[in-house]
């Protein structure tokens, strides 16, 4: 591909050697600018991403969206469009060709494109159980979009104007085995955990309220389905359901072995792994008489701050 789309690509890093140098294959041919932004890696990310020619800066890890919204203030972009990519994804060519045509023909009042995103487990593309498409607002005007100040499922939101879908292929495909599928998600438990309970607390400023205006529509719809309902059930039962939905109502059985470990770890262990964290936080904090000792428990419990 010769011709160059208006695009700036933003990636997130913390030891992604296994996945930046695919990444940034996908993405160079149509990505005018590509900003690499790294919690301090300690193996081959940012040498790989140079030899990219990503732009590399650093910043300090603490969560996903205060990391991404400190890249969209501190990157020096001047593309006309931004992107936000993981390093486990991959761009392929239908979609790339799709951005260099499409984007310049937008009208002004489209301000984001929503991306329809596979998912690749164990080489297996998981088409059932809700899992595709998921539908992710992932590239918006320069300053017409910002980040949820969430713990997990942060999510892009429009300031102004509307989106349009995009059809070409975007894939989650993630190289590394079960143990750090499993190690990953016991992290990503723990964020779940804290996002509820500072809802619940109201320990931090929330998120905006979604709306199919300013992202995905179907990531409205889960949201509140996940906040209204999900949520207010006790999650042991909640778990089994939320499984019970996805891997028989949904489907999930039609994609074989690899959906059923897909399901069962995801859609069920992890979402019990949330709540279990979650009532032990709230455990703890009951013992605490002032903020400070609410906020030392949380530390003690997590390893993470939610009053910095």
């Amino acid at each position: 591909m010769g011709e160059k789309a208006d695009i700036a690509v933003i990636i997130l890093t913390y030891n992604e050697s296994l996945h930046l140098p695919r990444c940034l294959e996908h993405i160079a041919g149509f990505a005018r600018e590509i900003f690499v932004v790294d919690s301090y890696s300690t193996d081959a990310t940012i040498e790989q991403a140079r030899a990219g020619g990503a732009v590399v800066l650093q910043h300090p890890f603490r969560n996903q969206a205060q990391q991404f919204q400190w890249a969209l203030e501190n990157c020096p972009i001047t593309a006309a469009w931004v992107m936000r990519l993981d390093a486990d994804e991959v761009v392929e060519p239908d979609l790339a060709q799709e951005i260099v045509t499409r984007l310049p023909q937008l009208a002004p009042e489209i301000t984001g494109v929503v991306l329809n995103r596979k998912t690749i487990f164990q080489g297996r593309f998981l088409r059932h159980g809700g899992r595709y498409p998921l539908l992710l607002l992932r590239i918006w005007r320069r300053g017409s979009a910002r980040i949820e100040n969430r713990w997990m499922d942060e999510h892009i939101y429009l300031t102004e104007g509307k989106p349009v879908a995009f059809r070409g292929g975007f894939a989650d495909h993630n190289l590394h085995d079960l143990t750090a599928f499993v190690q990953k998600h016991n992290q990503y438990a723990t964020r779940e955990a804290l996002d509820v309970l500072n809802r619940r607390l109201s320990l931090r400023e929330s998120g905006v309220e979604l709306t199919a205006a300013a992202t995905a529509g179907q990531a409205r719809v889960k949201r509140f389905l996940k906040e209204r309902i999900y949520n207010r059930v006790p999650f042991e039962l909640a778990a089994v359901g939320y499984f019970f939905f996805r891997y028989v109502i949904q489907l999930g059985f039609l994609d074989g072995r690899e959906g059923l470990t897909y399901h069962v770890l995801q859609g069920f262990w992890y979402r019990f792994l949330a709540g279990a964290k979650l009532r032990e936080l709230e455990k703890a904090i009951r013992k605490t008489s002032s903020p400070d000792e609410l906020h030392g428990e949380i530390l003690r419990l997590t390893g993470r701050r939610l009053d910095g």
